[in-house]
């Protein structure tokens, strides 16, 4: 990410760009989009796909972006599943810093059937439940978690880019 789309004060920007440590680094880019380890609480497996660029809102999201963000959700989640075989995997987009609008990024969180019994929740009411605990991950277990999770992800580019087109029906 080049400094020039950093955005002063955005944690999602500063991580992606190498300002703030990110265990494990960089997983993917592909599309427009980063994918990385969470740095909160909700546990080794945890990935952020968020756009590379600055973006606000949904709405804002290009052509381009828009049209890899279903597909490389859907690679992230195989991946994730493959790996920790987790109860469920939850997608969710947060955007809100301090209660303000921040860089949009798409949570993708293995649910595993351990994390539900010990805090006797599940949905955001488990991930609230996590935030609340405010355990974070072993900085070796989410760097060794990356070493396995990239190769998977290491073919996502070709799959994303050749599974949209553009709205002329050519390819991107």
């Amino acid at each position: 990410m080049s400094n020039a789309r950093v955005h002063a004060g955005c944690l999602a920007c500063e991580l992606a760009d190498g300002r703030r440590p990110l265990p494990g680094g960089r997983v993917a880019e592909h599309g427009g989009w980063v994918v990385e380890h969470a740095v909160g609480p909700l546990g080794v497996g945890t990935l952020v796909v968020k756009p590379v660029r600055h973006v606000l809102h949904v709405a804002d999201l290009d052509e381009s972006e828009s049209a890899a963000l279903g597909p490389l959700l859907r690679r992230v989640s195989a991946a994730v599943t493959e790996l920790v075989r987790p109860e469920q995997v939850y997608v969710c987009l947060w955007s809100h810093a301090g209660g303000e609008p921040g860089h949009i990024h798409f949570v993708v969180q293995p649910v595993r059937r351990a994390d539900m019994e010990r805090f006797d929740a599940f949905g955001p009411a488990l991930q609230g439940a996590m935030f609340a605990e405010d355990e974070r991950p072993d900085p070796a277990a989410v760097e060794e978690f990356c070493a396995r999770v990239r190769p998977l992800l290491g073919s996502a580019q070709d799959e994303v880019m050749s599974s949209y087109r553009l709205p002329d029906g050519s390819a991107k």
